[in-house]
């Protein structure tokens, strides 16, 4: 199931960097604590080996996630928005006329 998410260049900017960071950085990190833990002995009663490996499966979720969003992201031109109107999920300012200071 694809849903189709709208970001900004700079939304999806970062997006693109939290996946990076997950990959380059975190998947890497959790793979080095699973290899230590493995070279503690018995897997079978090894709590860090189970959780670093909850910690792997959880950030593979986390990943996958964040890829799916990615690939179903739709930019958004700021210069084809109509400013004149409000829109779902859009952003606005409201002022009381009667009491704005001018």
């Amino acid at each position: 199931m694809s849903n189709v998410s709208y970001f900004t260049p700079e939304g999806l900017q970062r997006l693109k960097d939290e996946i990076h960071q997950l990959k380059t950085v975190e998947r890497p990190k959790i793979s080095q604590q699973i290899a230590e833990a493995r070279d503690k002995g018995d897997l079978s009663e090894n709590a860090e080996y189970d959780a670093a490996k909850e910690a792997q499966g959880l950030l593979e979720a986390r990943i996958a996630k964040l890829e799916n969003t990615y690939a179903n992201a739709r930019l958004i031109d700021d210069s084809q928005i109509d400013a004149s109107k409000v829109y779902i999920l859009s952003t606005v300012k409201l002022r009381n006329q009667k009491t704005a200071w001018r």
